[in-house]
């Protein structure tokens, strides 16, 4: 009798159950890194292939960003030309800068007469002695229309082109947006791109990541079966392979974000010599914070994954010998 009550004494009550449950995970997580620090060669041959594989979508969402950041900046510079009938006189043209400017769509107009667009032709063509030649000055009168930024975007730019062109004094309406349309989807034929390869290599990570967890169950097997005989649950034995898969996931997101940084520096002088040629100023922007710390997250989840697919179907297979 005193020994079954001294049994429920040392018996752990429920809060005891519950603060000791933290220490052995983290008993478990620091061992199960400790068995990918005894196999160096696999560890890193594993790391490596995992951030390869997650560099080259992660690389790509960086490009998507950027073209994307490029292509907002130039919708905000769409400009459209209007150029007036030759019979419209200067008192005309300057109601219709009045009444264009009026426009809730249109942030800015600049007036062009023809005798200023004759002059800026003979300066840029280098034909100014020919053109006074001439009996009549053959350009018309041009309005430069700056769109809202609301408005600047291709559908609205496109919108705001038509109204124009119903103005009785205007000729000719240009907007060049087959160049901003075709960039357009380009941009979306990469972005289309980085999914289904991104797709494609968290499929190839997984299975990655769950055959070398299926290697290690295997060369563990005698010991898993040992610790099932003296009565140690699934679940108590999955936990350490699980935290190698997270091990697996957070070595490779680093290395992933290390070579995305090196390749974004490697890469961004030559793009900045390049916008320097068209006279802009771009900034290439590599990932950002949260972008970093979603990456990390992902390739845990991924780790994960295949780890938990490789134990549940391995270690459950695995008996203590009758014998």
């Amino acid at each position: 009798m005193a020994k079954s009550t001294s049994a429920i004494a040392h018996r752990p009550t429920f809060w005891q159950k519950l603060t000791s449950l933290p220490i052995r995970h983290l008993q478990q997580a620091i061992g199960s890194l400790g068995d990918l620090w005894r196999t160096p060669f696999t560890t890193i041959m594993t790391v490596v292939v995992l951030g390869i594989s997650l560099t080259l979508p992660a690389t790509l969402h960086v490009f998507v960003k950027n073209a994307q950041a490029v292509s907002h900046q130039w919708h905000s510079a769409s400009q459209i030309t209007l150029y007036l009938k030759l019979s419209t006189s200067e008192k005309a043209a300057q109601a219709l800068v009045q009444r264009v400017s009026l426009y809730p769509e249109v942030d800015d107009v600049i007036y062009i007469s023809p005798k200023q667009a004759l002059a800026e032709f003979s300066q840029s063509s280098g034909f100014g002695g020919a053109l006074g030649y001439l009996d009549n000055n053959p350009l018309p009168a041009t309005l430069l229309v700056t769109p809202t930024q609301r408005h600047s975007q291709s559908t609205a730019a496109k919108e705001l082109l038509a109204k124009l062109k119903n103005e009785r004094e205007v000729d000719v309406g240009q907007l060049d947006l087959e160049w901003l349309t075709r960039l357009e989807a380009i941009a979306n034929l990469i972005e289309d791109i980085v999914m289904s390869v991104a797709l494609l290599l968290c499929t190839s990570v997984v299975l990655i990541i769950g055959n070398t967890i299926r290697l290690q169950i295997l060369n563990q097997r005698q010991t898993i079966a040992v610790m099932k005989l003296v009565g140690a649950t699934d679940s108590f034995i999955q936990r350490p392979f699980l935290y190698a898969g997270m091990w697996y996931g957070i070595f490779g997101g680093l290395l992933a974000t290390v070579l995305i940084w090196l390749l974004v520096g490697y890469l961004s002088s030559a793009i900045t010599k390049l916008t320097e040629v068209y006279q802009q100023r771009f900034d290439f922007q590599a990932l950002a914070g949260g972008e970093v710390l979603t990456l990390l997250l992902f390739a845990v989840t991924l780790g994960l994954l295949g780890s938990y697919i490789s134990v549940r179907k391995h270690i459950k297979a695995i008996e203590p010998s009758a014998e």
